[in-house]
């Protein structure tokens, strides 16, 4: 039985959201309806290198077009909460970039304005949506290696990026924490929840970003997860989890995974590896399924990546920004 089309919007127009609409157009149950930038240009050329059939410049079009089930907000995190909230105010479902917003106040705000609509959102967190990090969790649910002691993950790109880059730019939320640190953040949050410690140490830059942050996060149960970030240093970009019963390896590029490794006592290690096909940005095909399966279905939020869980992920990053001052114009 041939399922229902869902029709998207794409909000923005950067790599990520070219990613994202280029696995929708690949998907036979999505359909691309319109793109929008704050710039005609960019808009047009977008609609024209993906063959979409509306392009605005404006947001406010977008998110008053009747045609358009649901929203990709692919935008800077800094305008997550206005570009998420005006189209969850026109009545549009939303599936939105993460970092989920600049901060949990933020957050708290979208998640409100969704409920109160009765409206679909979710954080574009794709880890959480990837087959094998799904087998991953099942596994240590399962208690494959014990009560976990530890978690370790990281995520570094070498740079240097500029002065004028996003990725420096307070305006913009720029730094390693809310771009890249969000992912060792939002591992560990999945294998352990939301931790009841926070420490944090940074470098910042003479924008006031941090350049690389370092994080030791602690639970009540004794386990801690040890996290770092980079925008000025490459990083393996690996994760482990560590229990009283064993181990689990997740090689280069851990929250896209080909593959990882259970080591268990007295057994020989087991290698568990992604369906073929899967590569490293089919994450991207997976989240935009599960949207597509949440929103038919008319839920208005996704057992997969919990607004519970997205709320207290912005908590976590805000408790590491305190330690390490860092705070972005719009916040006072």
């Amino acid at each position: 039985m041939e399922r229902e089309r869902v029709r998207w919007g794409v909000l923005a127009t950067g790599g990520i959201a070219a990613s994202f609409t280029a696995n929708l157009l690949d998907m036979p149950d999505a359909e691309v309806v319109a793109v929008a930038s704050r710039s005609d240009v960019s808009a047009k050329a977008f609609a024209e290198r993906f063959g979409i059939p509306r392009a605005y410049g404006d947001w406010s079009s977008l998110a008053e077009d009747e045609d358009i089930d649901v929203v990709y907000v692919a935008t800077p995190h800094s305008a997550h909460r206005a570009a998420a909230g005006l189209c969850l105010e026109a009545g549009r479902a939303v599936l939105c970039e993460k970092a989920f917003t600049l901060n949990s106040d933020e957050a708290e705000e979208l998640v409100t304005l969704a409920r109160s609509r009765g409206l679909f959102l979710m954080e574009a967190m794709w880890m959480y949506c990837h087959p094998l990090i799904r087998r991953l969790k099942a596994l240590v649910d399962d208690g494959a290696v014990g009560d976990v002691r530890t978690v370790q993950a990281d995520f570094g790109l070498a740079g240097p990026f500029p002065p004028a880059h996003r990725l420096r730019d307070p305006a913009q939320g720029g730094g390693a924490l809310l771009d890249l640190g969000v992912y060792p953040v939002s591992f560990a949050h999945l294998i352990l929840g939301e931790p009841s410690e926070v420490t944090a140490r940074a470098a910042l830059s003479d924008e006031g970003v941090d350049l690389r942050t370092g994080m030791l996060l602690s639970w009540e149960s004794g386990a801690h997860a040890l996290l770092n970030c980079s925008i000025d240093a490459g990083t393996p970009v690996t994760a482990s989890i560590t229990g009283s019963k064993g181990r689990i390896d997740i090689p280069h590029g851990f929250f896209y995974p080909d593959r990882f490794v259970l080591h268990r006592d007295g057994r020989e290690p087991q290698e568990f590896t992604a369906e073929a096909g899967d590569g490293p940005r089919d994450s991207l095909r997976h989240e935009a399924g599960e949207v597509m399966h949440r929103v038919r279905a008319g839920d208005t939020e996704s057992p997969l990546v919990p607004l519970a869980g997205s709320l207290a992920v912005m908590r976590t990053l805000d408790s590491v920004r305190e330690r390490i001052g860092v705070r972005y114009p719009s916040e006072g």
